[in-house]
């Protein structure tokens, strides 16, 4: 059975950082492409970063040069170290795992997700 485990989101400043990490199990994690998507309330869910197989990265606008997306094979876990955070990404903040090598933004391409992690950032 495939779990992804969302963790470290709270209620911070804006300006403060968070980090949040996706725990896997039931899956060959290096096999896998990983993402961080995120849904604010009354809005669709929208692509936040994703990293493949082999270390490559990608950033919505919105977050590029603030976010890092990391992953530790080793560990099965992907991280999303969050800077220099805004009102605007106060959202529930979810992992998702697509297989194969294909880096992609789109969230039906993705079969695993986890129950995401709520991250609030004050004014």
């Amino acid at each position: 059975q495939v779990q992804l485990v969302e963790s470290g989101g709270g209620l911070v400043q804006a300006g403060g950082s968070l980090r949040l990490s996706c725990a896997t199990s039931g899956l060959t994690f290096s096999d896998y492409v990983m993402g961080w998507f995120r849904q604010a309330p009354g809005k669709e869910r929208e692509f936040v970063a994703v990293i493949s197989r082999t270390g490559t990265t990608r950033y919505s606008i919105s977050v590029k040069g603030r976010f890092t997306i990391s992953r530790d094979n080793a560990d099965n876990t992907v991280l999303l170290q969050m800077n220099s955070l805004k009102p605007e990404d106060t959202a529930v903040y979810y992992c998702a795992a697509r297989y194969g090598m294909l880096i992609t933004t789109s969230l039906d391409q993705y079969g695993y997700w986890g129950q995401g992690t709520q991250v609030t950032i004050s004014s």
